[in-house]
């Protein structure tokens, strides 16, 4: 029983919820979807469904939190400065939580 509520609350901290992550990469360096699923997985540890990063991307387009440029025929994305200021609310927000739980 416990088991499956920590591989729950395990997926829904990652595959489930994959901008925080998202918004890390592309602090760091601006990429396009493809490298965004395969820097998730080597850093994070976790493979993202093959669809979820563009829906992902498409909503933090829509928030302005990332924007898109096209270099010939590969979509490139890159944070806004929302975006980088909504990444510091993720880390808050995490770093808050933790202190509550530790």
């Amino acid at each position: 029983m416990h088991k499956e509520g920590f591989e729950k609350l395990q997926k829904n901290n990652t595959v489930n919820c994959l901008y925080p992550y998202i918004l890390r990469i592309l602090s760091e360096r601006p990429a396009h979807a493809y490298i965004l699923r395969k820097e998730i997985e080597k850093r994070f540890g976790f493979r993202p469904g093959n669809v979820t990063a563009y829906r992902v991307l498409y909503s933090l387009k829509k928030e302005g939190l990332v924007e898109k440029t096209q270099k010939g025929r590969t979509k490139v994305y890159r944070l806004t400065s929302e975006g980088e200021k909504e990444l510091q609310n993720v880390l808050e927000f995490y770093k808050e939580t933790i202190r509550l739980l530790g």
